[in-house]
């Protein structure tokens, strides 16, 4: 019998019934060779009941099944641009701060669109508000908001979504490495599992740029994996600070200045 994970919150502080949803959603991508998610045993506004995913070491050959798995559930995609998982819509909570997805009439045409209106900006008015940022240093930011917005950051998907003609990716949306699991569970082939996601239609190096932004075990087997699967478009490392934006606001929200320097330094080059 599988033990239990449980955790518990309330509508005001915590998106249960959400993370629930996205748990489920990307597990869709499972039978097909994706990521292993998280087991959901139920759900309510109060309590999320999982199984409990048995640890284990990270090693070079989880790193590479990782890698691949992840392109395939990147692969599986979204129907727009900060879509929320089917069955579900409104906000991520972490802390009392708010990530929202996008529903289907808001959607914008755009990645860029979507990464400064519903991620840079909302995140940046929190951290200002925290006196995280002072009025120079929110200006940086949003001129960062700006070129997004005009296009000048997109980029292809990765080829598996590209050759299919799939514009948006099925991603994780808080992938930094305390929620991929490693799990020796003799049923779990790839060898971790996805916990805690903020689940979103969004572009797949987001995905690959959190795992990047704290460190994370045989993160250079992880990436080379990812993108033998699914070749990952010209200028993708160029990249990794810019997707790394928006949870480097987020901290700044949530911890003060400390994060300020960082953040800045992230958008520095694409000012």
């Amino acid at each position: 019998m599988n033990e239990l994970f449980v955790k518990r919150g309330t509508p005001q502080t915590s998106s249960l019934l959400g993370e629930a949803a996205a748990l489920r959603w990307l597990a869709e991508a499972e039978t097909a060779g994706g990521m292993p998610t998280a087991k959901v045993v139920s759900a309510s506004d109060t309590e999320l009941v999982e199984c409990q995913v048995k640890p284990g070491p990270a090693t070079r050959h989880a790193a590479d099944c990782v890698g691949a798995a992840l392109a395939i559930t990147h692969a599986t995609g979204a129907p727009w641009w900060g879509a929320p998982p089917a069955g579900w819509q409104g906000s991520y909570f972490i802390a009392h701060t708010a990530t929202p997805t996008v529903g289907e009439a808001d959607a914008p045409s755009s990645w860029g669109a979507f990464f400064a209106e519903w991620r840079i900006m909302p995140y940046l008015r929190l951290a200002a508000d925290a006196r995280a940022l002072d009025s120079n240093e929110v200006a940086v930011f949003e001129r960062v908001a700006e070129r997004l917005k005009s296009g000048d950051f997109e980029a292809p998907q990765p080829a598996m979504l590209s050759a299919a003609g799939i514009e948006v990716a099925r991603i994780h949306g808080d992938l930094w490495s305390g929620n991929l699991l490693w799990s020796s569970a003799p049923a779990n082939p790839v060898g971790a599992v996805l916990i805690d996601p903020m689940a979103h239609g969004g572009h797949a190096e987001t995905d690959l740029a959190m795992l990047a932004l704290f460190g994370c075990p045989y993160l250079d087997r992880i990436m080379a994996a990812y993108d033998e699967a699914s070749s990952l478009a010209y200028g993708w490392r160029d990249r990794i600070a810019l997707h790394q934006l928006a949870p480097l606001l987020h901290h700044c929200a949530l911890f003060g200045r400390s994060y300020a320097a960082q953040a800045l330094a992230a958008a520095k080059p694409y000012v």
